[in-house]
């Protein structure tokens, strides 16, 4: 593994709206970190980013359009961007090749190429990653910190999801190359569970001392896609009258083996303001994100916090006291920044990764089991331990500067 003053040769493929982004963000203007390759299956994407990172870091890296050419180069990790149902594909290639692999959000496929990620990591004990961002958030990283204080007693419920307009995205999807079109028309599910599992997930200790043991999944039916279509694109339009099979809210409610239950929201073809709806409910008080709020009745704590600086200085995460000193960096207010910050940090101290690939089977897993819920009726569905039984004996992750755990000083 890279020792702390080398530099880490990366490999991005994707270089979509998400890729670009990262690029921008998160990526370029590091000391540590060199863009040695960039991969995408359209030229143009390739050649313009190829000019960003001249534009923004002074040198042209190797630009090709096939993931196995960019595996042949062995960079010292990769990070995949690309199309969810290429990510995990991806991943397992990445790890046969040796190669450490930071791998974008998104929901899984099928259970079988969980189990894959998983069997593939015990093979090789390559790094893997989810980057999953929000576990990054301020706001979950406080939440957190406070959670392990034991400010909200025993927790037993948790909310979360991904409510974000996008049909603009979605309806022009062929002419902006997007994928999620496809997925709308032709699956109907928790497509995209990570935001806000990843926090709750931590908050609830899965995978190291608790586990989720089955879910439920309720979709709505499918109209806001068809209307938005109509009134952007005309009424003769083929979306305009499309049998989309995502329905327009997705509600998942998952039990943990402790009881403790989950309720994710998926609402993305509706209009509305984004949000995440992080919620954390406990036997002596919660967070409830609508309001930013936080009620602790037996601490003498008022109701609202929203920006006063008192609670934020008293309860934020060491590790984004750390950040905030540092100079926060990154797309979405700094999450994206800090995501990589950690996925490179443990690369090159050798440390584990603060979101391992039983994490991410487990989180990923939540699409096709929503799936195969809702097509039956919105039957319950057994989730798989993919530690296979070892979440029981787990213990907390290694405490070091980014670990998702006791959020020590």
């Amino acid at each position: 593994m890279k020792t702390n003053d080398s530099v880490l040769h990366i490999g991005l493929v994707g270089l979509g709206n998400r890729g670009q982004e990262l690029l921008k963000l998160a990526l370029l203007g590091r000391d540590n970190v060199k863009i040695a390759c960039v991969c995408d299956v359209y030229e143009d994407r390739v050649q313009a980013a190829v000019d960003l990172i001249e534009q923004m870091d002074g040198y042209r890296p190797l630009g090709v359009t096939s993931y196995e050419q960019m595996l042949i180069q062995k960079p010292d990790a990769v990070v995949i961007a690309t199309p969810w149902e290429t990510h995990i594909p991806f991943a397992i290639a990445a790890m046969k090749a040796n190669i450490p692999v930071g791998c974008e959000v998104g929901g899984a496929t099928s259970l079988d190429e969980c189990w894959q990620l998983v069997h593939t990591y015990e093979e090789t004990h390559t790094p893997c990653m989810l980057l999953e961002n929000c576990c990054f958030g301020q706001d979950e990283l406080m939440v957190l910190h406070m959670v392990r204080q034991g400010l909200f007693g025993e927790v037993v419920h948790c909310e979360g999801g991904y409510r974000h307009d996008l049909r603009e995205e979605i309806c022009f999807g062929e002419e902006n190359r997007h994928y999620r079109l496809r997925h709308y028309k032709n699956r109907s599910g928790e497509n995209y569970p990570t935001h806000e599992l990843g926090p709750i997930a931590k908050v609830l200790r899965i995978n190291r001392g608790n586990r989720m043991v089955s879910l439920t999944s309720t979709a709505s039916c499918a109209r806001g896609l068809n209307a938005y279509a109509k009134e952007k694109r005309g009424e003769h339009d083929l979306l305009a009258t499309y049998p989309f099979a995502q329905g327009d809210v997705v509600t998942t409610v998952i039990r943990c083996a402790h009881g403790e239950t989950i309720t994710l929201t998926l609402d993305t073809t509706l209009p509305r303001p984004y949000s995440r709806g992080f919620h954390v409910q406990g036997t002596k008080g919660m967070y409830e994100e609508a309001n930013r709020s936080v009620f602790l009745p037996d601490s003498g704590i008022p109701y609202e916090f929203h920006n006063a600086s008192e609670y934020r200085e008293r309860f934020d995460h060491p590790m984004w006291k750390r950040f905030v000193k540092d100079g926060v960096r990154g797309g979405h207010g700094g999450m994206d920044g800090l995501v990589f910050d950690a996925f490179f940090a443990a690369l090159q101290q050798g440390k584990p990764m603060p979101i391992d690939v039983y994490d991410m089977a487990a989180w990923m897993s939540i699409t096709p089991l929503s799936e195969q819920s809702i097509a039956c009726g919105s039957m319950p569905v057994a989730i798989p331990d993919f530690t296979s039984g070892a979440w029981c004996s787990r213990g907390e992750e290694e405490e070091w500067a980014y670990s998702l755990t006791q959020g020590k000083e």
